[in-house]
C-alpha cells in the first residue's frame, strides 16, 4: 500500500522534447496555467484555514469556550501547520504538485466538514490541529511549480503576483465565514468553505502540471536563456538532491537561511496578531459587529495586494535584496499599531484604515522572506527551504496565539478588557522591533548564483 501511495505522488516522468515550434506555443500557455492554478488553489486553502477567527466569539458564546481555549486551538494549529509545511515541503520536492496539492485541499475540506459537525472541545482541538498539518500541503507544491516554470530573474515579480493569493483567499475567508455564520450559525463557516475546497481540489487536478520536462518542454533556464545567473556562473538546475544534500547542505548548514527564518518568526507574530485576534479585539474594545470583524480581516488582507506587487518588483530591480526591502516595510507597521492602540472606540473607520496600513506593509516581508528561502537554496530544495522558514513563521503564530489568548483572559480578569488588549498591542510592537533588528543583518544579502 505504501508503495502504491508513493507512486501516486511520484513526480511525472520526463517525456521526449517537443519540436521548437510547439515549444514556443505551449510554454507561455502552460506558464500561465501554472501561475493561475496555483494562485486559485492556494487562495482556496485559505478559505478552509482562516475561517475560525471570524466566528471564534460566536463559538465561545455557543459552546462556552474561553479566550484561552480558542488560543490553544490557534496555537496548536500554528505549530502543526509549521511542522506540516516543513515535512510536506520535503515530500513535495519529490512529488507531483498536481496530485499533491489537490489531495491536500480535499483532505482539509474533510477536516472542515468534521469540525463543523461536532461540539466537543477536545475534538475541535484535534481536528483543527490536523487541519493545520494538512494545510502544509498547500505552499510547497506552489513553490516547486513556480521554481520550475519561472527563472531566478523573474522570481521576485512573479512571486509578488502569486503571493496576492494569500490576500485574496485570506480576505474572502473572513467575509465568507462571517456571512455564513450570520445567515445560519457558526457551523456553516466551515461547511461552506469546505464545499468550495472540494471544487478547488478537482480544479487543481485538472489544470496543474508538474515540471516543463514532464510535458516535453525544456528547463525554464534554457527557455529564458537564463543559465548565466546573477554572478555569471553556469549551474545545473536539474540535478536531483540526496537526502543529505537536501536537509544538511541546503538547510541546516545554511547560516543565512537560519537568519531569515528567525526574522520570519517575528514577522508572523505581527502578521497573525490581527488575523487571529483582530475581529475579537474590535468587537470587545471598539464595539464592532460580527460583520465588521469579518470586514477587518478583508481590509487587512487586501491592504497587502498593491504593496506585494510593488515590493516584489522593486526587490528584483535591486538585485534581489529581499531583506532590505522587508526591513523598510516593517517600520511603518509600528506607527500603525500605535495608532490602533490610542484610537478610542467609536472611530472604527480609523481602525480599519490603520489595519489596511498594517496589511500594506506586512505582506511584502511575508512574501519576500519566503522568496529568500528559494534564493538561498537549489530549486530542487524549494519546498524544504520554504517549509523551514515557514516553520519558524508558524512557531511565531503559535506563540502569539497562545500568548495573546492567555493575556486577554489573565489581564482582562484583573484589569479589564481594554488593559488586556493594550498589553497585547505592546507585545506586537515589540515583535515588530525584533524583526527590524534581525532583518538589519540581511540588508546586503542577494540571491546566490
Amino acid at each position: 500500500m505504501l508503495g502504491r501511495l508513493k507512486s501516486s505522488f511520484a513526480p511525472a516522468p520526463h517525456i521526449e522534447p517537443l519540436p521548437e515550434d510547439q515549444v514556443k506555443k505551449k510554454y507561455p500557455r502552460l506558464r500561465w496555467a501554472i501561475l493561475e492554478s496555483t494562485f486559485l488553489g492556494y487562495a482556496t486553502f485559505y478559505l478552509v484555514r482562516n475561517n475560525l477567527s471570524p466566528v471564534s466569539a460566536d463559538m465561545e458564546h455557543a459552546l462556552g469556550y474561553s479566550h484561552d481555549q480558542v488560543g490553544n486551538i490557534l496555537a496548536l494549529t500554528a505549530i502543526a501547520y509549521g511542522l506540516g509545511k516543513f515535512l510536506m515541503g520535503s515530500l513535495s520536492d519529490r512529488a507531483n504538485p498536481r496530485v499533491f496539492m489537490a489531495t491536500g485541499l480535499l483532505m482539509t475540506a474533510v477536516c472542515n466538514f468534521a469540525f463543523g459537525s461536532v461540539a466537543d472541545y477536545s475534538l475541535h482541538l484535534i481536528l483543527w490541529t490536523l487541519n493545520g498539518f494538512i494545510q502544509g500541503m498547500g505552499w510547497p507544491p506552489c513553490g516547486r511549480s513556480i521554481g520550475h516554470w519561472y527563472s531566478v530573474r523573474e522570481r521576485g515579480s512573479i512571486f509578488a503576483v502569486w503571493n496576492v493569493a494569500h490576500n485574496v483567499g485570506g480576505g474572502i475567508a473572513g467575509v465568507l465565514a462571517a456571512w455564513a455564520a450570520g445567515n445560519w450559525d457558526w457551523r456553516y463557516a466551515f461547511y461552506v468553505p469546505g464545499v468550495l475546497a472540494v471544487i478547488g481540489a478537482v480544479y487543481l487536478f485538472w489544470r496543474l502540471r508538474d515540471t516543463p520536462q514532464s510535458v516535453g518542454l525544456p528547463p525554464v533556464e534554457q527557455y529564458k536563456d537564463d543559465y548565466l545567473l546573477y554572478e555569471g556562473e553556469r549551474k545545473d538546475h536539474e540535478q536531483e538532491l540526496s537526502t543529505r544534500a537536501l536537509f544538511v547542505d541546503n538547510i541546516l548548514k545554511n547560516k543565512t537561511l537560519w537568519l531569515v527564518a528567525l526574522a520570519n518568526f517575528f514577522v508572523y507574530v505581527v502578521r497573525y496578531s490581527m488575523l487571529d485576534w483582530g475581529p475579537m479585539y474590535l468587537r470587545e474594545v471598539k464595539d464592532a459587529s460580527l460583520g465588521s470583524g469579518g470586514l477587518a480581516v478583508l481590509v487587512l488582507e487586501f491592504g497587502g495586494i498593491p504593496s506585494t506587487l510593488l515590493m516584489g518588483w522593486l526587490s528584483d530591480r535591486m538585485g534581489g535584496r529581499r531583506g532590505m526591502v522587508s526591513l523598510l516595510c516593517m517600520i511603518p507597521i509600528i506607527a500603525a499599531f500605535a495608532g490602533i492602540m490610542i484610537n478610542p472606540a467609536g472611530r472604527l473607520w480609523l481602525d480599519m484604515t490603520l489595519l489596511a496600513v498594517v496589511g500594506f506593509f506586512v505582506y511584502p516581508p511575508v512574501m519576500l522572506l519566503g522568496v529568500s528561502a528559494l534564493d538561498l537554496t537549489s530549486k530542487k530544495a524549494v519546498g524544504t527551504a520554504a517549509g523551514f522558514v515557514g516553520l519558524f513563521g508558524y512557531l511565531g503564530r503559535s506563540a502569539q496565539a497562545k500568548g495573546f489568548g492567555w493575556m486577554a483572559d489573565s489581564i482582562g480578569a484583573s484589569q479589564g478588557k481594554e488593559a488586556a488588549w493594550n498589553a497585547v498591542l505592546w507585545a506586537i510592537l515589540a515583535a515588530a522591533g525584533m524583526s527590524i533588528i534581525l532583518l538589519a543583518f540581511t540588508w546586503k544579502i542577494k540571491p546566490r548564483a
